[in-house]
This record gives structure tokens, sequence and C-alpha cells, in this order.
């Protein structure tokens, strides 16, 4: 079954996946007068109804182009599968590959293939994704420079956006162990929602759902950057 690669590599290109649309598009083929797939059903209760078997031409001509066409889509699957690298025809179809490597578990490569697609350059939507996509990857694989310059470049009133405001506390919080900076990643979050309500950039359902996310970890981190300074105060109390 080809079709989840399919949508994979050409969706965002094609925005079909029907076979026909693959073999015009991605093979340069063109099937001709060929039979509508929703009439063969009709034509086959027909023959065994008793109508003439001459009624099964074309249905099986059908048949025929679909094999054919399935074979050569699959050795282009896997002829790009074993170097996208060197034969995909643009950066959709990379950006296609990279998303099957990610998922196979094949990290480094499908890293090595966003960045090429980024450098490619994408449609604005698409390479949002393969930056988030990047951005990930660089954080499982511990590149923490990559992923932050990543995240950084994302910030805005967008899922994505604040998807990257909250990757940034995280990181500012957990791995840097700068809890101010994480305070003031926040609080960037926080002002960019305010400001995308007032505005009307934003619907109230998913204003309130991520406010009350940032909230939470500003409420955290106060009293995280609360305990050194109550720390101190205790220390020089006792002397």
């Amino acid at each position: 079954d080809f079709l989840h690669p399919a949508r994979n590599l050409w969706r965002l290109r094609l925005g079909s996946v029907r076979l026909s649309e693959l073999e015009r598009h991605v093979l340069g083929w063109d099937r001709g007068a060929d039979l509508l797939s929703g009439m063969i059903p009709q034509i086959y209760f027909d023959y065994v109804r008793g109508g003439p078997p001459e009624g099964l031409v074309p249905v099986l001509n059908h048949n025929q182009m679909d094999l054919r066409g399935l074979a050569a889509l699959s050795t282009r699957i896997l002829s790009l599968l074993s170097d996208a690298e060197n034969l995909g025809q643009d950066a959709l179809e990379v950006f296609g590959v990279s998303r099957i490597c990610e998922k196979r578990g094949e990290h480094t490569r499908a890293r090595n293939l966003y960045e090429k697609s980024i450098a490619s350059f994408l449609p604005s939507e698409t390479d949002r994704v393969a930056r988030r996509s990047l951005a990930r990857l660089a954080k499982r694989q511990g590149d923490f420079d990559v992923a932050c310059e990543l995240w950084k470049t994302a910030l805005g009133n967008s899922r994505h956006g604040y998807d990257a405001y909250e990757q940034l506390a995280m990181y500012y919080e957990h791995k840097a162990r700068e809890p101010e900076q994480a305070l003031q990643i926040v609080q960037q979050a926080l002002d960019e929602l305010s400001h995308a309500i007032q505005v009307g950039d934003i619907a109230p359902g998913p204003y309130r759902e991520i406010k009350a996310r940032f909230d939470r970890r500003m409420e955290r981190l106060k009293r995280k950057n609360g305990r050194p300074l109550l720390a101190n105060l205790m220390t020089r109390a006792q002397a």
C-alpha cells in the first residue's frame, strides 16, 4: 500500500494523491481516454447479469494501467527513500522523504533532509512545519544551540509560535538553569497573547487554553525564582 508514502511525498505539491494524478504529475504519464473508476462496479454487475463480455475490456485496460502506474510509483518511492539527497525533484519532495525518515526512526537522516528542504525554499507554512520538526530532532539529539535558534525564529501568534515560546521556557528552566530567562520568555508569550486577543487575532477558546498553560508555568517560575531570595534572607537573619 503506497498511499501513505505517496501522501507524505506529494500531497503538499499536488493536493490530490489519486493514482491518475500521481501518474500525470510525478511520472509524466497521461492515461488518455481511461474509464472512470466509479463506472467499474456497474459494468461488472451488467456482465454478471448476462451482459456481453466486451464491456469488461475497458475495465481490464484500466486495471492494467493501475498496475503499471503502481509499479512505476513504487520504483520512484524506493529510489527517493534510498537517495533523496540527489534524486529529490524539489524541496517539497525532499521534505516528504524527511517526514518518512523521521517516522521510521532515521533521525539523523531526517534532520539532514529537513535542513536540505528548508535551504531549498519551501512554501511558508511547510517551512514552519519543517523548522518545527528540525527543532524537535535537534532537541532529541541534544543540539540545543540549533533548537533554540529555530524556536526563536518561530516565536509569534500562532500554534507553532506559542509552542516555540514554551520550548524555550522549558529549555531555560530545565537545561540552562536560568529561571529568570524562562520567566521573561513566558511573559513575552503572555504579552503576545494579550495583544492577539485585543486585536482579534486569536479566538477566545484557544486564547484561554494557551493562557492557562503559560499562567501555570509563570506561577511555578515565580515560586522557583523566589526560593534563592528567601534562602538569602534566612541566611542573613541567622548571621
